[in-house]
This record gives C-alpha cells, structure tokens and sequence, in this order.
C-alpha cells in the first residue's frame, strides 16, 4: 500500500467512511472495467456510505427498543380473532401516526395478539429509522420508582420522553399502587403531543380507573391526554395461545 493510500484510508477511517474504506479499491476497479465516469463513480461510494450508514442505524434502533421478541404484520394470524380492524392496522402501518403524534390504544382479553401488533408496529418504525422504546408498564414504575440521586427521575423520565414511539404493554396486568400511577401519568403527560405512544391494555377504557390505583382524579387526566389524538383498536376472541386446549 502507497503512503498516499495509508492516509486517506487513515482519514476515512477518522471520519466514519467504513463502506467506502472497505470497497473503494474494488469499486475502483469495476469503474476502470466499465469505463465509469468519476461523477458515476463518486455517486457508488456515496450511495454505498449511506446505504451502509442507514442499515447501521435501523439495527441500532432495533436494539434499544428491546422487543421482547421481533414480530411482523405478515406474521400475525388475522383470522383468529373474533373481532379485530385490520385495515385500521395496516392503515398504522403506514406510520404516519408517528409524524402526527397520534397514540394509538389495543384493547382486548390475553392472547389475542395485542403484543404482538404492537410490536410489529415499533419493528416497522425500526426499519424506518425511527426511534422506538418497548416497555412494560410495570417495567417502566419498577425503574422510575427506584431510589436515585437528586433530579434523577428527570434524567429516568428522559429514557420514555426522548423516543419518537414509545409502546406501553401490558397496562392493566398487574395492580399498581398510587406512586405508580402518578409515575405513569408523568410519562403520558410528558409525552403528549410531543411523541406517539402505543398501548396494549385488556381493560376498556371505563375500567382504567381500577388500573390507576382507583383514582378517578388522576385515571380522568390520562384518559384526555391518551383519547385527544387517538387511534382505537379492539380485538374481540379466544385466546391464540389457548386453541389447542380448546379445540381437544
């Protein structure tokens, strides 16, 4: 390798060019075979950089949502629950209730595939560049309710208030006491119209009282944050995990 290659590969390598590091000489190659202009040439390497830097930053996005499991759309059974608006679902696939700042809400019984659209839909805006965290409800009061330092609830919230889409699974599941709930209104609160968020729930709204520690006060201020700019999805069946069972 010339000293004139050993610097530019060092100054690509400072400034992040990786794609480009690893194929320019063969790109080199292919232009001088097919008698490619330089114009043609330069627009491979950028093209390649960006391609490249964009598949960097979908698997990055993929990995700090952390689905508990990857799903998709093509995956989700559509026929097995008994009642459910798919187009309104593929019509949320165009994910242009993340740009609007529109939550969307799926309510129905377990294993009908709440989580698992949920997810689909975050991967979908993973694939698009978009930053997605996927949480639990419990998960999200067991970390904002831990002991920390002065002002660390402000740096906790930041982690459910930065994402461009925030899913909230499981609300409802499991009781919450009022820290809980206050802790969950300051997430909701925060997030609203600055960022969308998604939530699974197997309560209908008029039960959300019992989910926020049966006060009424506190369920009233989240149900008109969550239904200003909304989307609801209602899943109507038998639970998919339990067919077999059933059907013996």
């Amino acid at each position: 390798m010339t000293p004139d290659n050993e610097q530019l590969e060092r100054t690509m390598r400072q400034i992040g060019l990786t794609w480009i590091l690893e194929n320019y000489q063969q790109e080199l190659a292919e232009a001088a075979r097919k008698k490619r202009s330089a114009r043609e040439l330069l627009e491979r390497l950028i093209e390649g950089e960006a391609d490249a830097k964009f598949h960097r930053r979908v698997q990055r996005s993929i990995r700090s949502a952390r689905f508990p499991v990857l799903k998709t759309l093509d995956q989700f059974q559509w026929d097995w629950p008994k009642t459910i608006n798919a187009d309104l679902i593929r019509h949320l696939a165009g994910l242009d209730f993340i740009d609007s700042r529109t939550n969307v809400v799926m309510i129905g019984g377990v294993g009908l595939g709440k989580t698992h659209l949920a997810t689909a839909l975050g991967h979908k805006a993973c694939l698009k560049g978009r930053t997605v965290l996927f949480a639990t409800a419990v998960d999200i009061i067991n970390h904002l309710s831990a002991p920390a330092e002065p002002d660390g609830l402000v740096r906790r919230l930041k982690k459910y208030t930065a994402p461009e889409l925030l899913i909230i699974d499981e609300l409802g599941f499991l009781p919450v006491d009022r820290r809980g709930a206050d802790l969950l209104f300051q997430v909701i609160s925060a997030r609203y119209e600055r960022g969308a968020v998604i939530i699974t729930s197997n309560r209908a709204y008029k039960n959300w009282v019992d989910t926020f520690a049966g006060d009424a006060v506190i369920t009233s201020a989240v149900l008109d944050r969550v239904l200003h700019h909304c989307e609801t999805v209602v899943l109507e069946g038998r639970s998919y995990r339990m067919k077999d069972r059933i059907n013996d």
